[in-house]
């Protein structure tokens, strides 16, 4: 009965802006990091390595060699060369984006249900455009239901980081029991004892779960958690940056030390007689190869620390990206996932320059260029 069931009260649709803001090339520039850190594209397949660098499927498939990340070169461990756990975060964050960039192109974006007039509201429930009509089908279809709607000149008068961070709306964690799952059973009590949220009847039934807490506590905890190292890391990296610092200073002194011996070794032997020119070519040999030997292992040790300290600042960007962006459930999946690894990186230390060994790369050569 229509007089018995009063309309909820919502934004009434109006006409969309004629001229909305040029912002699309401003989004993309804001939200770079949500793209794959290998082709710098969006895709639906993002995967997250342990050393918290994001890369496609694609882009994974054809990474040589296999076993490697291509951003550091740390180890992938799974054989495949393909990780396990997908971000959830990112993916989910390219979908939301795109729905604001159709809410601020000039176009305007079309009803999602009569696909004929252009739509006028958004609906973050239903995750729907609507035109004016479908929107007043819409009103009353869900009556009895608290539906967030609101214009799309509205939305387009706020950014993209607004938009992002006021459609992270709490989604429903179902029970981990497969049965009670499938049957849609939401879960809010999380058992602190088998790690698993659980709807009401598994913990009352079932006497093996204790102690409870509120979900939204644990997705909590496990934010601040992530926060705690991500800070710890922070003050362990400049000792990674001073050490970083140190090998490439280390590697101009080679560099220079190698140029003047080269000079001297030809100044030297271009006094002697041709009976000697054989001595020449064999310590500019030396030269060569103490100069490789110094190079490899100078360049090992800045790829190491290159790598680790990328894979800080993708930790750290990742962190903060969940703090802002991520819903419960996407901190319920990836958390774990996340802490792994970023206390994998609290267990690394620096090389400290006077733990690391300077043989004198040139004393052969000095020896027999004394003794030429």
């Amino acid at each position: 009965d229509s007089t018995a069931a009063p309309m909820e009260t919502g934004p009434q649709p109006g006409t969309p802006s004629c001229s909305p803001p040029p912002l699309l090339c401003m989004v993309e520039a804001d939200f770079q990091f949500i793209l794959c850190e290998g082709c710098r594209q969006e895709s639906p397949n993002l995967k997250l390595l342990t050393c918290l660098h994001t890369l496609c499927l694609d882009c994974l498939s054809e990474n040589k060699p296999i076993g490697q990340c291509p951003v550091c070169r740390t180890v992938i461990p799974q054989a495949s060369g393909i990780p396990d756990m997908d971000n959830l975060l990112f993916t989910n964050l390219q979908a939301r984006l795109n729905v604001y960039k159709k809410i601020i192109n000039h176009s305007g974006p079309s009803c999602s249900r009569c696909q004929r007039n252009t739509a006028a509201v958004w609906c973050s429930e239903c995750e729907e455009f609507l035109c004016a009509k479908c929107f007043e089908d819409h009103q009353w279809f869900f009556k009895k239901r608290s539906h967030e709607a609101r214009r799309l000149e509205d939305l387009r008068a706020e950014s993209a980081r607004w938009f992002l961070e006021d459609t992270r709306k709490s989604c429903n964690i179902f029970c981990s029991n497969p049965s009670h799952a499938s049957q849609g059973h939401i879960s809010s009590i999380y058992c602190t004892k088998c790690e698993r949220p659980l709807c009401c009847s598994c913990a009352l039934l079932d006497s093996q779960h204790a102690p409870f807490c509120d979900i939204r506590s644990e997705t909590q905890r496990r934010q601040e958690e992530l926060s705690t190292i991500n800070q710890e890391l922070k003050q362990k990296r400049s000792g990674f940056e001073a050490t970083y610092t140190v090998l490439q200073n280390e590697a101009v002194r080679l560099e220079r030390a190698q140029r003047e011996m080269r000079e001297l070794v030809r100044q030297r032997a271009e006094q002697l007689v041709q009976l000697i020119r054989r001595e020449e070519e064999e310590l500019l040999g030396l030269v060569e190869a103490r100069e490789e030997q110094g190079r490899r292992e100078l360049a090992r040790e800045l790829q190491h620390v290159e790598g680790v300290l990328r894979r800080m600042e993708v930790g750290e960007q990742l962190v903060e990206k969940m703090g802002l962006y991520a819903t419960e459930q996407e901190v319920m999946d990836m958390q774990p996932f996340i802490k792994e690894s970023l206390e994998e990186l609290k267990q690394l230390q620096p090389v400290v320059s006077e733990d690391r060994a300077h043989p004198e790369n040139f004393a052969e050569c000095r020896a027999r260029l004394q003794a030429l």
